[in-house]
């Protein structure tokens, strides 16, 4: 067998990205999404040089494809990861190749287990990521709302209030991180603390392109801070960028109550389809979006990059 080259792509061979076929890659992964490849010179969303291949006499065995958006400097995910069969080491090179560092999320088709197709070559990209030094870190629903299946209903228990001041928001988010059922945010406070977990989250809200005005806290009627919600627009479009509740005020089903007022407020806006996700272990918010009407449309298995640090007190 003929030694393996690595190596990202440059603006004038991007093409050889689709030069890679297999019969799995339309069951997992952007493409089971009905996603494309197209690099930014040519109006798509991916940079050539976090584009990379694996090339064994000039044949594409094993790609991968990282993505952020305009202005950030390091790529936030790895979206696309697909190798020939036989290439699994192939695969687990590439990755240990390339000098770019991200979560790996790998898209799944609702009850992928059950579909030895999609299991088998799900397994195929766990696989090959662990080998590469990924670690699974947690499984999620992945969510659509569309209007054809209403508004949920408002319970009307909770009072809504914009919130402008960030170290208010702050102190909420890290009160949120205390017993939170997230495991991006266990995984946070475990290694860096409570604050650097709120932090993350603050700098999401603050990343995503919508205003920062649609975020709100939400108030039990003796004024007691119950929660928050975040309706936000990623770069892909609507979305439900946050809700959470106090851990003084879980027990109550108001992870529901914002979720509605989330929704109701991205409708107002104009959202023809609204995204969102959770753990598959978040039992509560799950539940929630099941009963405001957002059916499951893919899951997604998160694996991340080693994390250096030790937990941190607070």
């Amino acid at each position: 067998m003929t030694d393996l080259v690595i190596r990202a792509l440059t603006e004038r061979d991007t093409h050889l990205f689709n030069t890679f076929s297999h019969p799995d890659v339309p069951l997992v992964g952007r493409a089971s999404m009905g996603h494309v490849y197209r690099p930014v010179h040519e109006g798509g969303e991916y940079r050539p040089e976090w584009t990379w291949v694996a090339l064994r006499d000039d044949t594409v065995v094993a790609r991968a494809a990282w993505w952020g958006q305009a202005g950030d400097t390091d790529p936030v995910v790895l979206d696309w990861f697909d190798f020939a069969e036989g290439e699994d080491e192939a695969g687990a090179e590439l990755l240990r190749g390339a000098p770019l560092n991200a979560e790996y999320e790998l898209t799944l088709p609702p009850g992928w287990l059950d579909r030895p197709d999609a299991l088998a070559a799900g397994r195929r990209r766990i696989d090959a990521a662990t080998a590469a030094g990924l670690l699974p870190l947690v499984e999620r629903f992945r969510y659509e709302w569309t209007p054809g299946r209403g508004l949920p209903e408002r319970p009307g228990r909770l009072e809504f209030r914009e919130e402008p001041d960030d170290a208010v928001v702050l102190d909420v988010l890290r009160r949120i991180v205390e017993g939170s059922l997230d495991a991006h945010q266990r995984r946070v406070a475990e290694t860096q603390g409570p604050e650097a977990a709120a932090q993350e989250e603050l700098d999401f809200f603050h990343w995503c392109p919508s205003p920062r005005s649609w975020l709100q806290l939400a108030y039990t009627p003796g004024g007691e801070t119950a929660g928050i919600h975040v309706p936000a627009h990623n770069p892909s479009g609507p979305c439900v960028g946050f809700i959470g509740v106090l851990p003084e005020q879980r027990g109550n089903g108001y992870a529901y109550d914002l979720l509605a007022e989330c929704t109701h407020k991205l409708a107002a806006e104009g959202a023809e389809r609204i995204a969102a996700a959770t753990d598959q272990g978040n039992f509560p918010m799950a539940a929630a979006f099941t009963r405001a009407g957002y059916p499951v449309v893919s899951e997604r298995v998160c694996l991340v990059p080693p994390q250096s640090g030790t937990a941190a007190s607070g």
